[in-house]
């Protein structure tokens, strides 16, 4: 293994270090100057680097930007006494593993040192490489099934209804519709149907003419016509109004509008795709949208699965959108530990991709090291399950059993038992202080039964047998 170096001209730091990492057994070398490491840095690579900040001669933010130059996965730590914004900024723009003010706690900076240590490992073994990747992923079921019909309509001009919640990526769906059909050479125009006052849309769809209302001094053009040849995503079409309901069908039925004021007829050579999260045949029942309309629509339709439907992409769509913020930001890309992965994984993200996607974006700029534990996760987060309530433990166990069914794992009845007997005998046993009457009285078990679940799953009991 290769050593860890401590930077500092503080002859104290340094001696408390060699003492820290002598205690567990790290090797290390120390340093009272920038250019003496740097200088040592010619010759060989430490596994990490320690370094304080302000130092006679190069500062540990010069001693960090040739370091990472020269080799830009070599972790490094910077420390200062002057807890200032703007020095803290500036090493993470450098590209810092971390930042540690002074005074620090000795156990908490040499756990900051293995994790760094980890890091560098898996960076030496791994070799990752940001490799750029689709827009959708999925290698799940219901996603390879959107896939196949994708491909099926790549030769298509029908008409396409897209379902789904808010954030499973129905935009992306219909963009990857228009890049895969014959159209794919004009333009493709998506307009959010419920982000638009209703008084503004039709003249945003169809157009208007000059003085057409008051404030149209001069003719527009609307979607319709912006999407000439091509392709128009109508997105949240659940929500539109009525009266534009009507002009739409008119438009879908006989393939021509008239702008806002105009009298003078305009073919409209454009392939529909709506998207909703809404359902829409409850809406038709609630005479909140046109039943005629509905047909029109719906020639084709493809639901789009909420992630947690598909939550053995997760990881998959992880490294992508920690990989995406790491390029938008300039930065090294980060990585989810496989316990965070599993986390995450295991949550509900109502969101869906989107919700997903923002969580990697904050965590390229938030987590403090390059490979992302569970206490690295937002608070929210991390503090679902107190929000939750006394049922969030069978929630979390039916999505445990959830990830574990979509991974194709069998056998999950006898190792989900025996994981949560386990997690009861020893609390029960650490509440009673290992004594096994009191224990098998609060589980409600004989003493007999407890003895012997303790043996079948090979449990230390703790201190004590019965008192």
């Amino acid at each position: 293994m290769k050593p860890v170096w401590i930077i500092d001209d503080d002859r104290s730091i340094r001696w408390v270090f060699e003492k820290a990492l002598t205690r567990e057994n790290i090797a290390f070398k120390a340093f009272s100057s920038a250019r003496e490491a740097l200088t040592a840095l010619d010759d060989e690579v430490p596994q990490v680097v320690v370094s304080d900040i302000r130092m006679p001669g190069e500062s540990g933010l010069e001693l960090l930007q040739q370091a990472k130059a020269r080799h830009p996965a070599l972790p490094v730590i910077i420390m200062t006494a002057y807890s200032d914004l703007e020095s803290a900024v500036t090493a993470f723009q450098g590209g810092a593993y971390e930042y540690l003010p002074k005074p620090f706690d000795v156990d908490h900076a040499v756990e900051l040192i293995r994790r760094a240590m980890d890091e560098s490992v898996r960076q030496d073994s791994t070799g990752e490489v940001v490799e750029s990747m689709p827009e959708m992923l999925g290698q799940a079921p219901a996603m390879q099934e959107v896939f196949r019909a994708i491909g099926r309509l790549s030769q298509s001009h029908a008409t396409v209804l897209i379902t789904g919640e808010s954030g499973s990526g129905k935009e992306l769906v219909a963009s990857a519709l228009h890049r895969h059909s014959p159209r794919a050479g004009r333009p493709f125009i998506a307009i959010n149907t419920a982000a638009i006052p209703k008084e503004l849309l039709e003249s945003e769809l169809f157009g208007h003419e000059r003085g057409a209302f008051t404030g149209a001094q001069n003719m527009r053009r609307g979607r319709f016509e912006q999407a000439e040849g091509g392709t128009l995503f109508l997105d949240e079409i659940g929500d539109m109004p009525q009266e534009l309901q009507t002009r739409l069908l008119r438009v879908l039925s006989d393939g021509h509008f008239y702008r806002v004021g105009g009298h003078q007829p305009i073919k409209a050579n454009v392939r529909v795709i709506a998207a909703t999260h809404q359902d829409l045949e409850a809406r038709v029942k609630q005479g909140l949208f046109r039943e005629d309309l509905f047909h029109r629509l719906n020639v084709i339709r493809l639901r789009l699965p909420p992630l947690r439907e598909r939550r053995e992409d997760i990881p998959l769509l992880a490294r992508h959108f920690l990989q995406k913020s790491a390029r938008d930001l300039g930065v090294e890309p980060k990585r989810l530990s496989e316990a965070t992965l599993n986390y995450v994984a295991m949550q509900d993200l109502p969101g869906n991709v989107r919700q997903l996607e923002n969580l990697c974006h904050w965590l390229t700029v938030m987590a403090p090291a390059a490979m992302i534990e569970v206490k690295d996760l937002p608070p929210e987060m991390r503090s679902e399950s107190v929000a939750t309530g006394t049922e969030d433990w069978a929630a979390a166990l039916g999505r445990e059993a959830e990830l574990r069914l979509h991974r194709g794992e069998t056998a999950i009845m006898d190792e989900l038992t025996q994981q949560f007997e386990r997690t009861l005998i020893l609390k029960a046993l650490a509440q009673t202080g290992g004594r096994r009457i009191e224990a098998a009285q609060l589980l409600g078990l004989g003493r007999n039964t407890l003895t012997r679940k303790i043996q079948e799953l090979k449990l230390e009991p703790g201190r004590g047998e019965d008192a």
